[in-house]
């Protein structure tokens, strides 16, 4: 898969310590919009930049998405927007905090059935956002298909970091902000029957009140395919 960027791991025994983990780094210098990191780091990590004023004062100033080589593009911030708080206009500086990963504690999982559910979620410790909250937006929304867009959308409002979609044979891994997926994992299928579009406690997901019969929802695993 052209978008996977870390090394495949192969039982699922490993999974535990596998995920991804939050990491703190530092600007070493910055070229129009792009800044080269302190430290090596992976592609397609989303993370934030924050700025030191002194006295005990700091503030988020930009989101920072990882690219190659150690550097990483810087973007506007987005993960809180209200017309009552102002925004910050601070520019980036040499030595800012890059916060990689801040919110890789919370995760989002999407999967087939409950029991494939279940036994990915009991093998992480991570706060887990359950996917009926994802399901619901996707009703109102009225999607055909799990998309990037909509879970980056989902995300951002929630606060994850990490959203984990299991496949026939893989645990996909993908940092939501950026869009980009950063691994995978192999797994032992336990799906008898996927749920279409994915498992929610929705059982069938009727969604005829918001304009959509099952017939166009897409199948679980093509569905899945699709966003790699």
């Amino acid at each position: 898969m052209k978008k996977l960027v870390l090394l495949l791991l192969t039982t699922y025994s490993l999974m535990a310590n596998s995920l991804p983990e939050p990491i703190q780094t530092t600007i070493k210098s910055i070229n129009g919009n792009s800044i080269q990191l302190a430290n090596s780091v992976p592609q397609g990590v989303s993370g934030v930049i924050v700025h030191d004023y002194g006295n005990g004062l700091s503030a988020i100033t930009y989101s920072v998405v990882t690219t190659k080589e150690g550097r990483a593009n810087i973007l506007p911030y987005k993960a809180i927007l209200h017309k009552n708080i102002p925004t910050v206009k601070t520019e980036a500086k040499v030595n800012d905090k890059v916060i990689l990963g801040g919110f890789y504690n919370n995760a989002l999982l999407i999967a087939p059935d409950a029991k494939s559910y279940a036994n990915i979620t009991k093998t992480f410790n991570k706060i887990w956002i359950h996917p009926d909250a994802y399901a619901l937006e996707f009703m109102k929304e009225e999607n055909p298909a799990i998309s990037l867009d909509s879970l980056q959308k989902f995300s951002r409002a929630n606060q994850i970091g990490l959203v984990l979609i299991a496949s026939k044979n893989s645990l996909l891994i993908l940092d939501p902000i950026s869009k980009k997926f950063l691994g995978q994992q192999a797994i032992k299928s336990t799906a008898k029957k996927p749920m279409k579009p994915f498992f929610s406690r929705f059982e069938q997901m009727d969604i005829s009140t918001f304009g959509w019969s099952d017939e166009k929802l897409q199948d679980y695993y093509i569905a899945i395919d699709e966003l790699k």
